[in-house]
């Protein structure tokens, strides 16, 4: 039966390898009919904050499958990322970037690379939820959900047992970031567990990213959170030859969505020298996706038949094994005159019928339900003034209910600090004042704490109320709670 997809052309260099990528599945017979949207910039300049006009949707919606060419997103201000807004509009929690070396045909210092990033991708800070808290002061939040993490790691280990690889590696700075990196960590080790036959590990991001670059081979599939995810996917492709090359696949419960993992390259658009590989590699992930794994297998073979001739685009020519530089239009042309032919060194494609089939498992690790208390309140405040002012105006500070057991700023401890002598300098602005109910006592993530007495959200009212009387200037508060006896916040750094 004809699989009707949805194609999205994109813009920069989008149209060029978009053309490319359709004219070889068309030539290799793939049974697919295309419906054409238009998304990106033009959209956003007619009013559709969405990047995609509701025809758009509702075409997706009768397809369930997504064809992309990249598209330019504003550094810095602007629209909203449009891939960011359709990975989670769509579901398409996974985001798959298999990467793999040319050598010797493409310039690497990894000839053994062949690694999978997974990537989770509708959390982290890639939810993209930013304020501006005053003059000096910008804020990005940082959104990590137990679901999202048990999700994304079951889908790396299923990858794994499908597509015959042996090891999951979990890369994250839990080291730093204890709660949240924490708790991908840990249900990373929950899970494996459930996977005795697939070795795992886990690296510390900065010295995982290190080692990916300079010895890939040591590595099979790799599962990390959001922005991780997006840099070493990049580091690995680029190690590999062109950042060109990669494609990627965003998997979810009901829709799927294919691209390069590269960006719109608006520099190079319109000159005939894009490199369409990545985009191509994307399309034949959906071609395996949606079962035309013949499809998949003879256009694999014929790109890796150019690649072998030396037939390469500027971003992977070199004098040592390039023969000749082409093109956008020519190189397709290259592979299309090669469909049928197999590469003699590099490898055959052989796509089974369970290639990219991976089981998507709902299932949670079963969890008690903890009793949640709210103890206090970190208030963030913007004072600039002397540091011994504010000390002075909290001195004379009244309540029944809260009193400040710690000031930070930046995360570090200011306030009580045992040595004089040891006093940060305090240079202003965003303060942090943690406000704990009195007679409650611990302080850190790691204790479980004394909370007989409780504090209501109406104390934490009435405490802002005697803030404001004493005109500080206040941004907003967190709360401060208790799961089963045990903080959910961490403690100051040098507390």
């Amino acid at each position: 039966m004809t699989r009707t997809i949805t194609v999205a052309y994109g813009d920069g260099i989008g149209p060029e390898i978009m053309e490319s990528t359709l004219e070889i599945l068309k030539e290799a017979k793939a049974d697919i009919k295309f419906n054409v949207i238009e998304v990106g910039k033009k959209i956003y300049e007619k009013g559709f904050n969405s990047g995609l006009m509701p025809s758009a949707w509702e075409d997706l919606n009768s397809t369930r499958i997504l064809l992309k060419a990249p598209i330019t997103t504003p550094q810095g201000g602007g629209y909203k990322s449009l891939n960011v807004t359709m990975r989670k509009k769509l579901g398409l929690f996974a985001n798959v970037r298999p990467v793999s070396s040319f050598h010797p045909f493409i310039a690497t210092k990894c000839p053994g690379m062949d690694v999978i990033i997974v990537r989770e991708n509708e959390e982290d800070l890639y939810a993209g939820i930013e304020y501006r808290q005053s003059e000096q002061t910008y804020e990005c939040l940082k959104l990590v959900t137990r679901n999202g993490c048990e999700k994304i790691i079951r889908y790396a280990f299923e990858y794994a047992v499908v597509n015959g690889r042996k090891k999951v590696s979990c890369f994250s700075k839990d080291n730093i970031m204890k709660m949240t990196d924490g708790i991908f960590h840990k249900v990373f080790d929950e899970i494996a567990q459930e996977y005795p036959q697939i070795k795992n590990e886990h690296y510390i991001i900065d010295i995982g990213t290190a080692r990916l670059a300079a010895k890939p081979e040591i590595f099979d599939v790799i599962v990390t959170m959001n922005l991780y995810g997006d840099i070493i996917s990049d580091v690995v492709a680029e190690t590999s030859g062109s950042v060109g090359l990669a494609g990627s696949a965003n998997i979810g419960k009901d829709y799927a969505m294919f691209e390069a993992i590269h960006g719109s390259a608006p520099d190079i658009a319109g000159q005939d020298i894009a490199n369409p590989t990545g985009l191509l590699h994307g399309a034949i992930m959906m071609l395996v996706h949606i079962g035309q794994n013949e499809v998949a297998n003879n256009i694999r073979n014929a790109l890796y038949k150019t690649i072998e001739d030396g037939i390469h685009t500027a971003d992977i020519f070199n004098e040592t094994s390039s023969k000749k530089k082409v093109g956008t239009k020519e190189f397709t042309r290259a592979v299309i005159s090669r469909l049928g032919q197999k590469p003699s060194q590099l490898p055959l494609a052989n796509f089974s019928t369970s290639d990219n089939k991976t089981e998507i498992k709902g299932e949670e690790i079963a969890q008690k339900i903890e009793k949640r208390t709210l103890i206090g309140f970190d208030l963030f405040v913007e004072w600039n003034k002397k540091f011994d002012d504010l000390l002075e105006v909290l001195k004379d500070m009244e309540s029944e209910k809260l009193e400040v057991k710690m000031i930070s700023a930046k995360g570090l401890l200011l306030w009580p600090h045992l040595d004089k002598h040891m006093m940060p300098n305090y240079a202003g602005g965003q303060t942090i004042l943690r406000f704990i109910g009195k007679g409650i006592t611990g302080k850190s993530s790691n204790d479980i704490i004394d909370a007989k007495k409780t504090i209501t959200h109406q104390d934490i009212i009435e405490m802002l109320i005697i803030m404001n009387e004493k005109e500080i200037d206040f941004v907003k508060y967190e709360g401060l709670y208790l799961f089963d006896g045990k903080a959910g916040y961490t403690s100051g750094q040098g507390e």
